[in-house]
């Protein structure tokens, strides 16, 4: 090709570019085609005046110029003075401080809650400046959109429900899903998140209201790794609910009859899934809270034909493995020492077998993938559920579960029956990790602590992963206080740091899934990969577990601030994409190929994926007649 040849294709390509970054809004159908690569493009709109004010995705109130507010009829309909967004910041968060207490509805509405209600309203009124808020105190709001509270949201949510956010599909909707989502104003999604409201956190069977959930996980893709918010969908699959609660409570949102189940309930979510992938096909869907019957079957269903991911099973796991690495880092151990710890695992559930399969892969590939090292690696866990300790005795196992049950002869020479209990466990096997995946508050008793005293490991770790924080297996206090100072403690939900006396501090780490789901997605997004590989969550896991400096995790800090979470993100996702490219998954996104993307280096890598996360900054807007 001549000189002159690649500089006209260049100029085409460039004006191309440039009318694609001119957004045009329609009043009536609205078509939020923004790009990941935002910056500060202007954006043309259709509505002017109070449709604009009244508008979240548009809204600026007093940040509006002078020149704005005559070019879009504002002059008069706003305060004189014009803020800035660091101004408008400062105001919202003295009234949240003022307000949250008054926003409460009677005493039994907890102060996160009235958090939750002021956020949401300016969520609705100005999304920029929710986003904004949400970014810049990241530590102090992830807790209000996401878990803890937002469990308590879902337990709440006909209550809560004030505006429409996100879509519900039902099994009333059969044979119409492929029309439904058409009804959805934007032609490009780069991110749906998910649910069924079977199993939501630790709480249970909650049926529509669980939608919360996924709108939670998407506010962090939005803060988190700069997903733009305009191309992000929160779902709800409605088939019912064996809540009998809900089952009979006149003001439920949901479809007020008991879940479908077996064909029934696969083919409803066959055809969402058909019908979403056909009208945004390079879309990603996580699956959020199916109860674990069926986010195994779901995930193996879908995940070689539709790029998905379920957060229960596989990123739970991440996160865990993550924890499990930095603890053998903490205990002054190299990472290659993993697959020789033993590790007690309470929960048999999606969350306890994805994070069981998880492990197992990590150890098996540290002791040369071969088929031995994968058996030697199963005999590092020991499974207790509901009714004891998992053996091949037990009449019905759960067949993800049956691969850990210990061969009964196997459990006798370490002195255990089936059925054995937690704390009997504990004591025989003096492990190097205390897991727990069981949902059950307070189930790390006592007589469980005491018995982890007798580990052979200098330094145990005790990790309480079930949320929402009611349901944690024990609290950091118990831990330190029963088991020692010289422990690894961390849970899914946040809790504060110990004071050990003598200044010393014991440190509460949150395992908390947001330091990869986010990286996750964006990984997936920017690569272009046509599936989420077990490398890929791999190498995202990786990458979280050595973010941490050898000085920190000697320290017991396993996982990072919450804080840092857009940094990383941005390491987590640059991971996830040199993985695909090296298992040849990757397609490459917009303008970047996967021919450009193989001659990226790590650090082209770290800068691709900054440049593409959207930041919360007001766009000029610019009106334009229909």
């Amino acid at each position: 090709m001549s000189n002159f040849s690649r500089k006209l294709r260049l100029s085409s390509t460039l004006l191309k570019r440039l009318q694609q970054n001119v957004i045009a809004v329609n009043s009536k159908n609205v078509c939020r085609s923004f790009t990941t690569t935002e910056g500060h493009r202007p954006t043309l709109v259709h509505k002017r005046s109070l449709d604009i004010l009244h508008d979240p995705w548009f809204n600026k109130g007093t940040a509006f110029s002078m020149t704005e507010r005559d070019r879009l009829n504002l002059r008069g309909l706003l305060p004189p003075t014009v803020m800035s967004s660091e101004q408008q910041i400062q105001r919202f968060m003295a009234d949240l401080k003022r307000l949250q207490v008054n926003a409460r509805d009677g005493p039994f509405d907890p102060n996160a809650l009235a958090k939750w209600r002021i956020l949401n309203r300016l969520h609705d009124r100005n999304e920029t400046m929710y986003y904004k808020v949400l970014i810049d105190n990241i530590e102090e709001y992830a807790p209000v959109v996401y878990t803890p509270t937002v469990g308590l949201v879902c337990q709440k949510y006909s209550g809560l429900f004030r505006r429409p956010r996100g879509m519900y599909f039902s099994s009333e909707d059969r044979g119409e899903m492929m029309s439904m989502v058409y009804n959805w104003p934007s032609d490009q999604v780069d991110m749906i998140v998910v649910t069924d409201g079977s199993r939501i956190l630790g709480l249970g069977d909650l049926g529509v209201q669980g939608i919360a959930i996924a709108i939670g996980k998407l506010d962090l893709y939005v803060a988190a790794a700069g997903i733009n918010p305009q191309r992000v969908l929160p779902v709800m699959i409605d088939v019912g609910t064996n809540n009998e609660k809900l089952l009979h409570d006149p003001l439920y949102l949901g479809i007020q009859q008991h879940r479908l189940e077996g064909d029934e309930y696969l083919a409803v979510i066959d055809e969402f899934m058909n019908a979403v992938f056909t009208r945004w096909p390079h879309v990603i869907v996580q699956f959020e809270d199916f109860q674990s019957k069926w986010a195994f079957k779901l995930l193996q269903r879908y995940r070689n034909d539709y790029r998905m991911f379920n957060d229960d099973v596989q990123g739970t796991a991440g996160v865990a493995i993550a924890g499990l690495l930095g603890a053998v880092r903490a205990q002054g151990r190299p990472m290659i020492d993993f697959p020789k710890m033993k590790i007690v695992v309470a929960g048999a559930g999606s969350a306890g077998i994805g994070v069981l399969n998880a492990a197992r892969k990590t150890m098996a590939r540290m002791l040369g993938n071969t088929e031995v090292a994968f058996e030697s690696a199963r005999s590092q866990f020991w499974v207790v559920d509901a009714n004891g300790l998992l053996t091949e005795a037990r009449d019905s196992i759960d067949p993800e579960a049956r691969r850990f049950a210990w061969k009964v002869k196997e459990a006798d020479r370490q002195g255990l029956k089936e059925g054995a209990s937690l704390a009997e466990v504990v004591r025989q096997v003096k492990p190097d990790v205390l897991l727990g995946l069981s949902a059950v508050g307070g189930l790390f008793s006592k007589e469980v602590l005491e018995a982890l005293k007798d580990s052979t490991s200098t330094r145990p770790a005790i990790f309480p992963m079930s949320n929402p924080t009611t349901n944690a297996e024990c609290t950091p206090e118990e831990a330190y206080s029963i088991v020692g100072d010289n422990i690894i403690f961390a849970s899914g939900s946040p809790f504060k740091n110990v004071e050990l006396g003598g200044g010393r501090i014991g440190h509460c780490n949150q395992g908390n899934n947001m330091y990869l789901f986010p990286g996750i997605g964006l990984g997936t997004l920017l690569s272009g990969s046509r599936i989420i590989s077990d490398g890929m969550l791999q190498a995202a896991a990786e990458c979280l577990a050595a973010y941490m400096t050898e000085e920190e995790v000697l320290n017991g800090i396993i996982y990072p601030p919450i804080s840092k979470i857009r940094d990383i993100t941005k390491e987590v996702a640059a991971a996830v994409i040199k993985e695909a490219v090296a298992e040849d998954l990757a397609e490459g996104y917009r303008e970047m190929d996967s021919h450009e993307l193989r001659k990226l280096n790590q650090e082209e890598i770290a800068n691709y994926v900054e440049t593409n996360m959207w930041s919360p900054d007001y766009p000029t807007l610019i009106y334009k007649e229909d």
